[in-house]
Parts: C-alpha cells; structure tokens; sequence
C-alpha cells in the first residue's frame, strides 16, 4: 500500500469517526429539544420556554373581561327569606319637600362578615352522688359532643376541608384562626382534627375499593409523592361516577396487582408506562393507550433533525389530526358515515406507521403496532364508553400535584391515608355535583354516633 493509499484510509477512518459523532450529537439534540409539548414529559419539567412570537397582521388579543355579543351574566339577587337584616335609607324632611314617597326601593344587597365568626357552647353533665356509696355518677354527654371534643363537628370539617381543598398546610389555617377568627388554635388540635375526618371517611374509601375490581372502564394515572422525603406515588383510578386515590411505594404492577386482581377482565386507559403493559400482559385486561401521549411522542419525531425521520412523524400526525377531527364531528355523520371513515384512518395510519425509515425510534414505535398490539390504541372505536386519551384522569390527579408542591407531602402513614381520602371524596363529591363540607360533616356526625354514613356511590 503507498502513501496515497495510506492518506486516504486515514481520512475515510476520520470521516466515520466524524459521522458518528455527529449522530451521537444530533441525538443529544434531539433528547434536549423534548418538552410537554413533544413528549410525556409534564409541564413542570419544561426549565426554559421560548417566547410565542405574534406575526405581523395577525388578529389583535382580545381585551379581559366580557366579550362583545356574549350574554351579560348577572348573579341572582338574594330572596326575602334569605336576608337577615334589613336597613332603610331616606330623604330628610328638608330635602323631600315637594317630593311624594313611592312605595318602591333602590336595593343593593351586601354579604358581610359577623363581628364574631364563631360561638363557644359549654356543655354541662350534672354530678349525682349515691349517698349510700358515696359514688359520684355522671349525666351522660351527647356521643357527637364528647368524641368532637374543644372543635365542634362543623369546625373540625372547615379545618379538613381547608387543609384538603384549600391546599392549605396547618401553619395557614393557623393564622387564619388567629387573624380573622380572632382564636388561638395549636397545630396538634388543627392535624388530631384531620386523623378525626380521615377516620371518619374510612369506610366509604374502603367501599370503593372493594368496587375497583368491577369496574368494565377504569381511567389510571400515577404521579409523584413525598413522605418524609422519600418517594412514593399516588396513582389515581377514575371510573365515570367516583375517583380513588391511593398512594404506595410502587409504581410498578404489583399495584394494580394487589387493587384490581389479576382476574380483572374490563378495560383500563392508561399511558405506555412498563407496568401497565406488564398487567396488561400478565393478567384478564385489555388495554387502551393514550392516545394524547402518542401524538406527543410522534411529535417529537416530527421535529426531530433527521429528515427522513421528521417526514415520517408528520405523516402520522396528519393521520391522527384526521382521526381526532372526525371524531369531533361524530355527530354531523351517521353511525355508518362515521364508522366507515374511522376504520380507513385506522388502516392509513397503521400502513404508515408499519413502514418506519431506517432509525431506532422510528423502529422503536413502529414495534408497538405489530399484529394485534394495534388494537390497544384503537381500543375506543369498538367500545363507545372509552376514551382515546387518558385527559381526564390526568385532570383528576391535578389537585393532588397542587397539593404535594404546596404541603411538600406527607411525614408518615396516617397521613398518606388521610391524603388519600379526603382526595378521593372531593374527587368524588365534585363529580357527581355534591356538597363536599356536607359529605364530610356527615360522616364526622354517622363516626361519632354509630349511625348510618352517607354513601357515595
């Protein structure tokens, strides 16, 4: 071999060296580019978001407020019944000269807060001796004044419905109590009051548990938690009239394992995380994959740097814009119309995604649509009462979020079980359009008396 030879061996050894660097860099790229927008990564995640730029000629923003041509909403006047107190206003002697009274009034209702916001009822048992024994006998107490305690029924229910609703720690209720209550209240008395509400709300949590495995649709999320600084995780169950909420150790399959049984034959909406596949393997369910979080995965290859593989990504994504639209307009086509167009965007898209350029994410994604794994995003075609996304779970689990970045979690096991209740009772209560401080004052009252507890479901 000359030295002609030797050169240019060196420089095609150069120039692979080279090319392989280039792809581990556009790869970094690539990963550095994935946001909420692109991925399953949350939003929270998004470190740095660019400005939106507003194009030359593009319509105004609209001004805050009421929008012209939208209907005025005014909030109903209060009735008669409801007004405590009345305060009539009138013209001084002098100034109604020559004016004749009309039995009408301009009114303006007020709301205002009472000069004290809370009253003291001290209960009291007589004493009785027995003058043969000398014993001294005492006059029962009602059970609901005794278990409740300096914190009667309503004011331990605010306390709860405060911390769990409200996102608010104990230090806030406390300065609340002692700013506008004007009434000094110690952080124990605030966190015993919310062991009382979460013993109180045991039962009904437990009935819902003992229904998950009944249920033929169930929505499921999981998001982060705290405890004592260590990490756990709330996973969320959603059906169409109750949400439960349940924190554990696990993210894994055990989980739906030990909640939902391995006999479970109904349908879960889900994300692709591993442990939903692994239940969905191992066990009775079927399975439909979020739709919402397959269009953010095949964006991100639609953005992607490598051009044949952008192309492919936007193939898919017009696939699925025509999928999402006709289902919006489901109900401008007949049942058949309908059907018949969903199944040729169905076989489209597959078609598509089955022939996947020559790059390991293309080939990653296509895999899940071998054979019969299809059907596990189109699940929602055949079984009207599933949803393609799983939105409205990831809705549900919202407050909790809230909650964790607020309380930063919980500092051990009764409290996890208090988060777990209470959430799942507001959750509860607000899908079926129910009195949550009801709910909860109620059980408190049924906890403390042994009487019957208001059912949720």
């Amino acid at each position: 071999m000359d030295a002609k030879d030797l050169i240019i061996e060196k420089q095609a050894a150069e120039i692979r060296a080279l090319k392989e660097i280039i792809k581990r860099l556009e790869e970094e790229i690539a990963r550095l580019k994935k946001d909420s927008n692109n991925s399953s990564k949350p939003p929270s995640s998004d470190i740095v978001k660019p400005k939106k730029t507003v194009r030359k000629g593009s319509r105004k923003k609209r001004k805050r407020g009421a929008q012209h041509g939208h209907k005025k909403f005014s909030r109903s006047a209060f009735t008669p019944e409801q007004v405590d107190e009345v305060i009539e206003y009138e013209l001084r002697d002098k100034d109604a000269v020559g004016l004749q009274p009309l039995d009408e009034w301009f009114v303006m209702q007020q709301i205002k807060l009472p000069e004290k916001m809370y009253k003291v009822i001290e209960h009291r048992a007589r004493k009785y001796i027995d003058s043969a024994t000398g014993r001294i006998h005492i006059a029962s107490l009602p059970e609901d004044v005794r278990k409740s305690g300096l914190l009667g029924g309503d004011v331990t229910t605010m306390v709860a419905f405060m911390k769990g609703g409200c996102h608010m720690s104990f230090t806030t209720i406390q300065q609340f109590f002692k700013e506008v209550m004007r009434l000094e209240i110690s952080r124990g008395m605030l966190s015993k009051a919310t062991q009382k509400v979460s013993a109180a709300l045991k039962p009904a949590y437990e009935q819902m548990v003992e229904l998950l495995p009944e249920e033929s649709y169930l929505g499921i999320d999981e998001t982060g938690h705290k405890n004592n600084g260590d990490k756990y995780w709330t996973w969320c169950f959603q059906t169409s009239h109750y949400t439960l909420f349940h924190i554990d150790k696990s993210r894994g399959s055990k989980v739906l394992f030990e909640l939902l049984g391995k006999e479970y034959e109904g349908i879960i909406g889900c994300d692709f995380w591993g442990a939903y596949r692994k239940f969905f393997r191992l066990g009775s369910a079927t399975v439909q994959y979020c739709m919402a979080h397959l269009i953010r995965e095949i964006r991100f290859l639609a953005e992607h740097i490598n051009s044949k593989l952008s192309r492919w990504g936007e193939k898919l994504l017009s696939w699925l814009r025509a999928l999402f639209k006709t289902l919006h307009r489901s109900d401008e086509l007949t049942a058949t119309g309908f059907a018949r167009r969903m199944i040729q965007i169905k076989r489209g898209f597959l078609s598509q995604v089955r022939k996947p350029p020559d790059h390991k994410l293309a080939k990653k994604l296509a895999r899940r649509f071998k054979g019969r794994s299809a059907e596990t995003y189109f699940r929602f075609l055949t079984a009207p009462h599933v949803e393609p996304t799983n939105n409205g779970t990831e809705r549900e689990i919202r407050h909790t979020v809230i909650d964790r970045r607020i309380t930063q979690g919980t500092r051990g096991d009764a409290g996890m079980r208090w988060c777990e209740r209470i959430w799942t009772i507001i959750a509860t209560c607000k899908k079926q359009n129910r009195n949550v401080f009801e709910f909860i004052h109620k059980s408190l009252i049924a906890h403390w008396t042994n009487n019957t507890y208001p059912e949720l479901l």
